[in-house]
Parts: structure tokens; C-alpha cells; sequence
């Protein structure tokens, strides 16, 4: 009886995320006298207009153009936050000192301050450094991003064995090939979700593009403001056609990414007594022994080769 009423529950509060969602796909295909009439009621005969709010949207906010900066600058931010941070994250937990400490704490503050405390200072900063372009908007991103992800790549490299990392490096690897092929493959869960949350607000982000770049780069949510009108008029139905659109995309790379982060929150609950190593182990002339089965168990998990000994 009580899971049936948790299971009718979580379905009214599925139900109730998911509405405004459809109200929107729903009016997309109605002329925007019809949305005000009845927001929600399904188009049919004279309310159903078709595709002409998206090819409307499309071209007073010239969404082509500004769709291929959105991408641009997503991509390549989540691409530099993803290897900034996992790289700044391993070093802050493996390397313990006074420095590394007070740089994780920054960080970790600088999630806390509001943005509006610093907006003005920031855009004046990119201006006068001539980060007031697209690549410059990568790099400021990174800046916002990095407390988040730092903080959830530490937390999530604190749960793998230091014995993993020593196996590779009694092989032959350096740091960055450690790294690179030990430690980041392992991280892929946490990259993942890292890559999804800050795709999220990247994408959708309207006032840190507009203060940076203002209107010569329009990102989607910037163009989708030239659909505003004089005197407050707004034409809802292309309005909500753009904003079909932009969602799409985000929805299309959560769905295709979901399954890895099911695959990692399952596979963390394992991970520690899969590749641990006793103290005793690592303290005796055995620890090379040792070493061997979890160099084929690490190859077997991560799907790749460690460096040999020359």
C-alpha cells in the first residue's frame, strides 16, 4: 500500500514538471492570439498554425547564427572545464600542503558569492583584457565553473585508491600519463555529470554572455529577446516555437549521457574494494606482487593499455 501511494505520488510530481514543458510544445503550434485566448486547450481548425511561429522565430531572431555560437561556446567551455578541473582537482587531493588546501577553499568560496556582486567588475576586467569576444567568454566561463566541478571531482578522487596510481607509476607511467590513462578514464562518471549540470547553465545563460559579448555574438537566449516588441508586446507563439528549439538540444545530450551516470553511481559502490590494496602489502618487498593482479584487474576496468616498462 505505501509504495503504491510513494509511486502515485512521484507520478503527480513527474506530471507536474512535465506540464509547463508541454504547454509550451502545445502553443508553439498556435497563433499567439489563440495562446492568450486559450493557453491550453489543443490547436485545432483556425488555432492550429502549423510550423509559421518557428519559421517566424527563426527569421526575426536569426536562430541558424545564433544556435552556432551557443554550440561554440558550450562545447568549448565544457571542454575546458572538464580537463581544468579534474586536473586541479587530482592535484589538490594527491598533493597535501598549505597551498593546495587554501586553493580548494577559493574555490569552494567563490561558489558561495553571488554573481551580481561581481558582474560589473567582471565585464569591465574582460573589457579592458579583451576577453569581450566568444574564446575570451570560454575562458570567464571556466572561472564561474570551476568551484562546482572541482568540488565534485575531489570528492569523487578521494574515494579511488592511492594504490591504483602507484601500480601505474611502477609501470613506467609519468604523472600526466597517469593521469590521463588511470585516473580521468575512472573519472568519467563524475565527468559526465560535471559536462551535463554546467551544459545546462551554459546554454541557457543569458546575462553573463550579454554583459561579455553583448548583442555582436548572439547566444540563443539573447536572440530570442528580439522577439520582444515596442511598448511590451511580445509574439508568444514564436517566442515559445525558439524556446522548442533551444531545449531540444540539451534534451537529446542528457538522454544520450543518462546512461553512464547510472553506470558510475552503480559501479562506485564497488569501486574501493575492487582495486584495494592492503597497508601491509604496500609496506613489504611483496607490493610489487600485489601490483601485478591489479594492473590486469585496472586494464580490465578501464579498457586500456598502461604503460610498460622500457
Amino acid at each position: 500500500m505505501l509504495n503504491a501511494v510513494a509511486f502515485l505520488l512521484l507520478i503527480a510530481l513527474a506530471a507536474a514538471f512535465i506540464f509547463p514543458v508541454a504547454v509550451v510544445a502545445v502553443n508553439s503550434f498556435k497563433s499567439k492570439f489563440s495562446i492568450a485566448a486559450s493557453p491550453f486547450t489543443i490547436p485545432m481548425g483556425a488555432e492550429f498554425a502549423g510550423f509559421s511561429n518557428y519559421t517566424t522565430g527563426i527569421e526575426t531572431t536569426g536562430f541558424p547564427v545564433a544556435f552556432g555560437w551557443s554550440l561554440f561556446i558550450t562545447v568549448a567551455s565544457i571542454a575546458l572545464i572538464t580537463v581544468c578541473t579534474s586536473m586541479c582537482a587530482w592535484y589538490i587531493v594527491r598533493v597535501k600542503g598549505v597551498f593546495s588546501s587554501l586553493f580548494y577553499y577559493a574555490l569552494v568560496f567563490s561558489m558561495i558569492v553571488p554573481f551580481q556582486m561581481v558582474m560589473f567588475t567582471m565585464s569591465k576586467t574582460a573589457n579592458v583584457l579583451s576577453l569581450d569576444n566568444p574564446i575570451g567568454l570560454v575562458f570567464i566561463y571556466l572561472g564561474f565553473g570551476a568551484g562546482l566541478s572541482v568540488f565534485m571531482y575531489s570528492g569523487f578522487i578521494k574515494t579511488v585508491p592511492l594504490g591504483i596510481e602507484e601500480a601505474a607509476t611502477i609501470d613506467g607511467c609519468s604523472p600526466l600519463g597517469t593521469f590521463w590513462r588511470v585516473v580521468f578514464p575512472i573519472l568519467k562518471p563524475t565527468a559526465i555529470t560535471v559536462a551535463i549540470l554546467n551544459t545546462m547553465w551554459i546554454w541557457n545563460d543569458y546575462l553573463l554572455p550579454y554583459l561579455v559579448i553583448g548583442r555582436d555574438y548572439k547566444t540563443i537566449p539573447i536572440a530570442v529577446q528580439y522577439l520582444k516588441g515596442g511598448y511590451g508586446s511580445v509574439d508568444m507563439g514564436a517566442l515559445m516555437a525558439m524556446l522548442v528549439l533551444s531545449v531540444i538540444p540539451v534534451i537529446i545530450f542528457y538522454l544520450s549521457m543518462q546512461k553512464y551516470i547510472i553506470k558510475g553511481v552503480a559501479a562506485g559502490a564497488v569501486k574501493g574494494e575492487r582495486y584495494k590494496i592492503s597497508e601491509r602489502e604496500r609496506n613489504t618487498s611483496s607490493y610489487h606482487l600485489a601490483a601485478v593482479p591489479l594492473r590486469y584487474r585496472l586494464i580490465r576496468h578501464c579498457g586500456l593499455q598502461i604503460c610498460r616498462f622500457s
